[in-house]
């Protein structure tokens, strides 16, 4: 199992940004971020495999979100642009070997503990 440490959430307006990272102990296949509001179970939102292709990203966020990351640091970043009150929640980062064809929460067998978003109107 590998270790996974979130960094970068915050409190922002609507239209802001904001860059969440991710900081693995070691190198694992397939990172991704997941997010939960309250009330609501925990959904996809971006992954990425190990040679950065292929993304993938879930329809509420495509077009404003970027998923890279740098496997020389092991990390995994998350650009949050035109962020909406919607996109208020836990943001947790994932990571599993060796596919990356899920957004199933239950397919993720490594989790960081999360990074709170807060986006205001």
């Amino acid at each position: 199992q590998v270790q996974l440490v979130e960094s970068g959430g915050g409190s922002v307006q609507a239209g802001g940004s904001l860059r969440l990272s991710c900081a693995a102990s070691r190198y694992i296949y397939c990172m991704a971020w997941f997010r939960q509001a309250p009330g609501k179970e925990r959904e996809g939102v971006a992954r990425i495999a190990s040679g950065s292709e292929p993304t993938h990203y879930a329809d509420s966020v495509k077009g404003r979100f970027t998923i890279s990351r740098d496997n020389a640091k092991n990390t995994v970043y998350l650009q949050m642009n035109s962020l909406q009150p919607e996109d208020t929640a836990m943001y947790y980062c994932a990571a599993r070997p060796p596919w990356c064809d899920t957004f199933s929460p239950l397919d993720f067998g490594s989790w960081g503990k999360g990074t709170q978003v807060t986006v205001s109107s």
